[in-house]
């Protein structure tokens, strides 16, 4: 179950500032109440917001855990193309590429 346990945690940075004093209290400790696998979960260690963009992540929740993160929106953009450069297409989630990075769609 590993994009909703993301997700989940994701969501709940969004809106629960009990969460928010457990990420910066005890991130570990935090992971643990999530079904992440260790990728994700070595992402959400690492602030790594482009891994968590190919690993499925929706975007909105990414640009609120970007803003936790202090991340301005420029770097937040940067850090999607960035994870898809490093890592790969997009692997899950509504934002799942289908075809190559590389590929034009359409004509576009």
């Amino acid at each position: 179950m590993s994009l909703y346990g993301t997700q989940k945690l994701l969501f709940h940075l969004n809106r629960d500032a009990a969460v928010q004093k457990r990420y910066r209290d005890d991130l570990p400790a935090l992971l643990g109440d999530y079904e992440l696998t260790g990728e994700e979960r070595e992402a959400i260690l690492a602030g790594d917001v482009g891994k968590l963009y190919v690993l499925g992540a929706n975007g909105q929740l990414l640009m609120h855990y970007a803003a936790l993160l202090g991340m301005p929106w420029a770097d937040y953009i940067e850090a999607m193309r960035e994870g898809v450069r490093r890592h790969g297409p997009v692997r899950a989630g509504i934002y799942a590429m289908t075809t190559s990075t590389d590929e034009k769609i359409a004509g576009v």
